[in-house]
């Protein structure tokens, strides 16, 4: 599943900094490589100790984790939604990924100059927030036209209730919130899913801070905190300094030493991609063999049909069942064997709803 978080933020803030970090994560939690398959695209491997704990008790001849696509999108200026500087390049971008991480600067640095001459990370939030908002509402608008007529003068319910939608989305942008928080039902965003609207998609505000205040924030990430409360969304307080100064030490060993200097557990570039991942309401089943122990990537509530699906298309046609070992009970047990010795291993139908970190063995026939 090539899902793509995209990276946004104002000038100096820290954006490419951090996605430059990202493509050295592999010494920072296994030996997996990133890869970049555009310039400004890179596939980003998931840290996930589960899949190493299962590839210490198989022993496969190879290991798989689960990925996802991480983009560096183009710079923004005020206007972009009327196509000022690389507006359409921004918002194409934009438009083309499933999540957002927006890259807030919160640390003070004279030598650091702001593109709006001063450190102001809510400033800089709505700079990027109403660009985005005003590019909703055109769309938004042009899509009213489309459908007022039908929905007030004929049968059509859809349309009807497409347009009553479409209302309540327009007026929540005109006062100048995003999409995400309009007041409407979940299930009515699909009426208007082939909009792709971009202020729907989820998103994640990384506050860039100072060494200082990489474990407690600050007044500047307070004030974020403050201002994103109501948006339903998830804040990452990480340093692009420090995650910079990781990225730049040879061995996995030197880098761990390194944040037990600073009190820190792990890197936040590790916590970045795994925030990145759950924003994009994914979880993680695996398959372990002796050939390969592997991560698969699924939306979470699918069912066993569909997983296996991820794996080939054959096996989601021919479904018969599933076996499933939970993940703690492969761990206590040491091997499949022994869990289905201990009577810990479960045959299941196609309506079993996928659990994250599921052990499964699809049976089909084609």
């Amino acid at each position: 599943m090539a899902l793509q978080c995209g990276i946004v933020g104002l000038p100096n803030v820290g954006k490419s900094t951090l996605f430059n970090c990202l493509s050295n994560a592999k010494a920072q939690a296994a030996n997996f490589p990133f890869c970049t398959i555009e310039p400004n695209v890179g596939v980003i491997t998931v840290p996930d100790e589960r899949l190493n704990k299962l590839a210490e008790l198989v022993k496969p001849q190879r290991v798989v984790p689960n990925t996802i696509e991480i983009v560096d999108i183009a710079g923004l200026v005020k206007g972009a939604s009327k196509g000022e500087g690389l507006g359409n390049q921004f918002l194409g971008n934009i438009r083309n990924t499933d999540a957002i991480i927006h890259v807030l600067r919160c640390f003070d640095d004279g030598n650091v100059v702001h593109v709006d001459g001063s450190v102001d990370p809510v400033r800089d939030k709505e700079i990027i927030d109403t660009e985005l908002q005003l590019k909703d509402l055109d769309s938004v608008m042009k899509r009213i036209q489309k459908v007022e007529k039908q929905a007030k003068t004929g049968g059509d319910k859809e349309a009807k209730r497409t347009y009553e939608i479409l209302t309540v989305v327009k007026s929540h942008l005109e006062s100048g919130k995003s999409a995400r928080t309009a007041p409407i039902e979940k299930e009515d965003f699909a009426f208007i899913a082939d909009l792709s609207l971009l202020t729907v998609k989820p998103i994640l505000y990384v506050c860039n801070v100072d060494e200082a205040s990489v474990n407690a924030g600050n007044a500047y990430v307070e004030r974020v905190r403050e201002a994103v409360k109501d948006e339903n969304a998830e804040i990452l307080v990480i340093s692009a300094q420090i995650e910079s100064e990781i990225a730049q030490l040879d061995s996995y060993e030197e880098r761990q030493l390194f944040l037990e200097d600073l009190g820190l557990n792990e890197s936040g570039v590790n916590k970045l991609i795994r925030a990145a991942y759950q924003l994009l309401n994914l979880a993680t089943y695996f398959t372990a063999g002796v050939q390969e122990v592997r991560a698969w990537t699924i939306e979470k509530g699918f069912t066993a049909p569909q997983a296996a699906g991820v794996i080939h298309t054959d096996f989601e046609k021919g479904f018969i069942r599933a076996e499933v070992i939970k993940y703690d009970d492969f761990i206590q047990y040491g091997s499949e064997a022994a869990v289905k010795e201990a009577g810990k291993l479960s045959v299941e139908g196609k309506s079993y709803i996928l659990q994250d970190g599921d052990i499964m063995h699809f049976r089909f026939n084609v």
